[in-house]
């Protein structure tokens, strides 16, 4: 069994990813009828044994729409007019997206508003009140 490398530390045995080939639509004449060149990428998230459990949440969250309610991924090629150009394309995008899984995101430091932004802020807010009220009947001296 040949191991595909997704991410320097994550590689995915070939046996877990089901490629189906379907006619694709758009242009290529006659060739678009008889020759299966889109390819549809199946890998099922859920039940991979080869992702860390940290990587495959964030998989599932970033997979979206494209995520089946069984965990599995579809990803549909049909850029190209080849199989293997589409299959290639195929599996350059699910490494792509295990590679922004695998990414270990920023953890957000809290931070509190400077004093003169506050004060900016409040200038703001007391600057856009006043030129409110004075756009009101009673202000303008009409009743």
């Amino acid at each position: 069994m040949t191991m595909i490398r997704m991410t320097p530390s994550i590689a995915l045995p070939d046996g877990e990813l089901e490629f189906e080939y379907l006619h694709a639509s758009g242009p290529g004449g006659q060739n678009v009828n008889k020759v299966a060149t889109a390819v549809q990428l199946r890998f099922d998230v859920r039940g991979s044994a080869s992702l860390p459990e940290e990587v495959r949440h964030r998989l599932i969250r970033l997979a979206g729409r494209r995520l089946t309610q069984a965990g599995v991924l579809v990803l549909t090629a049909r850029r190209f007019r080849t199989q293997e150009q589409n299959r290639t394309d195929a599996l350059a995008r699910l490494r792509e997206l295990i590679a922004q899984a695998a990414a270990i995101p920023k953890r957000r430091k809290a931070t509190r508003p400077t004093g003169g932004s506050r004060e900016r802020r409040l200038k703001k807010k007391r600057h856009t009140a006043e030129r409110k009220l004075m756009r009101s009947r009673r202000h303008r001296g009409e009743e």
